[in-house]
């Protein structure tokens, strides 16, 4: 089954680029809008909907750029019924949301495996490089209980990728010492 973008994927992507604007990536010169393609993509080559890459597109509009006021001109935009497909489509929102987190840990897989950054991906987060890792690894335990597809595993393996990198930096550091 093919899934056709019509205007309303065009023009909520104009939309994203315009929400998000001269905004980039924490602690990068990435723009903002980068993740936000690449979580529709994902959602677009797993199966999911226009709908869905809307969603995906616009994920961060409301809580990163004006909350209600955001929310209102989304709805008057984008129509009620997107927004109550969303709303009561809770498969549909696990997908776009394990979207972003597979791209967000991808991206720190990444970051943490370039020489420039490294360890220092971790200073993004406003908790512990442990806490971060226990949240990643959750989530992943929770997608693939809820979802279990291709995506939750790779979310999973990417997150015991990480977990690996991390465990063998700290050896290094206990090696050196």
């Amino acid at each position: 089954m093919s899934t056709t973008l019509t205007d309303r994927f065009d023009r909520a992507l104009l939309y994203a680029t315009h929400v998000h604007g001269g905004q980039v990536r924490k602690g990068t010169s990435t723009p903002y809008v980068a993740h936000l393609l690449a979580v529709a993509a994902t959602v677009l080559e797993y199966g999911g909907d226009e709908d869905l890459a809307i969603a995906a597109l616009l994920h961060d509009s409301v809580e990163d750029q004006g909350g209600k006021a955001r929310l209102d001109d989304v709805r008057n935009r984008f129509g009620e019924a997107y927004l109550a497909h969303l709303r009561t489509a809770d498969e549909d929102i696990l997908w776009v949301s394990l979207a972003d987190k597979v791209h967000n840990a991808r991206t720190i897989l990444r970051d943490l495996r370039k020489p420039d950054i490294g360890e220092k991906v971790w200073a993004r987060f406003n908790v512990s490089t442990k806490q971060t890792l226990w949240y990643y690894h959750s989530l992943a335990e929770i997608f693939c209980e809820r979802l279990s597809n291709q995506l939750s595993d790779e979310l999973r393996e990417i997150v015991e990728v990480v977990e690996a990198e991390v465990a063998k930096a700290r050896v290094g550091r206990t090696s050196r010492t």
